[in-house]
């Protein structure tokens, strides 16, 4: 980041050579560029619709992926098994995703995202009629097959749903506002699910009937992808492609070919937001995996309180999320809300690791609310505000979500085997939160000040209009610097950046593995 602070702003891009190949996102060809037909662009009401249609989606998602680890000392209990043994259930779906992930990012920028969402959520109910099976008959091997069956269902979802709402919406005009408002819907499912599955094994007096109610959830989710699979036909028949008012680029839900070349120059600005996730969000998903654990020791209550505690922790803020993202699309400030999530984070795990009261623990739950709900809707907007390519969104998020897999396994296999080691424990587990709190806040302010100092990260603090009246050409001189000017170096960053990843991704096959022999062994 140093190299372009210092040189970003002295490159004359007039006498750079240019490139045949290199077009500018008016120039880029799309299946969706016919205007001569009569076909208008999409009208709000239709996007409202879509925006519904994939929040009802994810709403059930969500509550399906709450029900885990809101369940972890009752699936202790019944199932028999220790902290390893559920930290490895939990990665089961990680494990998956590390290694299927890109794949799908790929095939969904080339099909598109509905036939994905369809498909997807086909395989995720079977899988999670798997495990509710495998928790009736209280089988744990059983389990970890049903849960990586489900998550091949959830691999391709995952991608489709984001690669949707960028094909229809671009930054800084309502890509951010959708992205809170589904993220909400999603956190209503989670909160739901979670607080209610203890309650639900209870009344019903066996904890398999929790994964079964989640199995009809996820019938009206396939009801939904349905549904929103035939108006995303209707509307590409009647309506003509969306397009960036600000750049020009088409936008497009599904590509002519598939864009290897397109992913190997992938911005450092892009890998920099990727920095800043591998920190919070894994921090983020594994504190949520142990949160009802923790709060039944930390407030000596049983595990339905506890579980009303830690939904609300992780779920509570869910009003400010898609606040959140209409903040983002008006006022821009992206970097700046990047730092305050790692901070506020940073913050709760500090109370979490040096205040141990009962207040001490509820005030750091409560900041912990907060923070991560700054975190999905800044990190992915930011992400898609990096890129140059829309086409490539899928790909690129893909990349995000496969690193964030595999960070969780690493954190999730250690702090098992940490609170095993520990007599049950939390007391050396949370210090891994506060280490990973420390590293989001490090990052998130690397990013901020470079906002200011160099014009590649600029971008992420753009206000709407700041991005529409004279980002283009900003933007097109960055791309240019990066494409052309510095080719060589863009690729070399990028490759070296895959290479990482890469060695994470082993990493977290290797921590999975040690897990499933010391689980099994236990």
């Amino acid at each position: 980041m140093a190299d372009d602070t210092s040189d970003s702003k002295s490159v004359d891009v007039v006498s750079a050579p240019v490139r045949e190949d290199i077009k500018t996102p008016s120039e880029e060809p799309s299946d969706n560029s016919d205007d001569s037909d009569g076909r208008k662009p999409p009208p709000l009401a239709a996007k409202l619709c879509a925006v519904a249609l994939i929040s009802c989606i994810s709403f059930g998602s969500h509550w399906s992926s709450g029900v885990t680890g809101a369940m972890k000392s009752t699936m202790k209990k019944e199932m028999h098994i220790d902290n390893v043994q559920f930290s490895l259930l939990e990665a089961s779906e990680d494990f998956m995703a590390t290694v299927l992930l890109l794949i799908s990012g790929v095939i969904t920028d080339r099909v598109g995202g509905a036939q994905m969402i369809v498909y997807g959520n086909i395989v995720y109910t079977i899988g999670s009629i798997l495990v509710a099976a495998a928790a009736t008959v209280r089988s744990f091997d059983f389990m970890i097959g049903g849960r990586i069956i489900l998550a091949l269902g959830d691999i391709a979802t995952q991608i489709a749903q984001y690669k949707m709402f960028s094909s229809w919406f671009p930054p800084s005009n309502g890509f951010a506002s959708t992205l809170g408002f589904e993220l909400a819907i999603g956190k209503i499912g989670g909160f739901i699910g979670k607080s209610t599955s203890n309650i639900i094994a209870s009344k019903t007096g066996n904890f398999a009937w929790v994964f079964w109610t989640a199995v009809f959830m996820n019938l009206f989710t396939n009801a939904a992808s349905a549904a929103f699979w035939f108006f995303n036909i209707y509307c590409n028949r009647h309506y003509k492609g969306r397009r960036d008012e600000a750049t020009k680029e088409q936008l497009t839900e599904k590509n002519k070919k598939f864009e290897f070349k397109k992913m190997f120059e992938l911005p450092w600005m892009f890998w920099a937001v990727m920095g800043f996730s591998i920190f919070q969000t894994s921090a983020a998903s594994v504190f949520s995996q142990n949160a009802t654990e923790l709060a039944e020791k930390r407030f000596n209550v049983d595990s339905i309180k506890a579980g009303w505690y830690s939904s609300l922790s992780q779920y509570a803020g869910f009003f400010l999320v898609p606040c959140l993202g209409v903040f983002i699309d008006v006022l821009g400030n992206r970097a700046s809300v990047l730092f305050i999530c790692g901070l506020g984070m940073l913050l709760s795990m500090v109370l979490i690791n040096f205040a141990t009261s009962h207040a001490g623990t509820g005030a750091a739950f409560g900041i912990y609310g907060i923070a991560v709900s700054f975190g999905p809707t800044s990190v992915i907007d930011s992400i898609r505000t990096t890129l140059w390519h829309q086409s490539v969104f899928g790909s690129a998020y893909a990349l995000k979500v496969t690193m964030n897999n595999a960070m969780s396994i690493i954190i999730r296999i250690i702090t098992g085997a940490l609170q095993d080691a520990d007599d049950n424990s939390y007391r050396r587990v949370v210090q891994v939160y506060l280490v990973l709190g420390a590293g989001a806040t490090v990052v998130g302010a690397a990013i901020l000040i470079g906002s200011f100092v160099t014009d590649n990260l600029a971008p992420l603090q753009w206000t709407r209009h700041k991005r529409l009246t004279s980002g283009a050409a900003v933007i097109e001189r960055i791309r240019e610097r990066s494409l052309v000017t510095q080719r060589e170096r863009t690729r070399k960053i990028s490759i070296l950046c895959f290479a990482a990843l890469l060695l994470l991704t082993v990493g977290s096959w290797v921590a999975y593995i040690w897990g499933a022999v010391t689980g099994h062994n236990s």
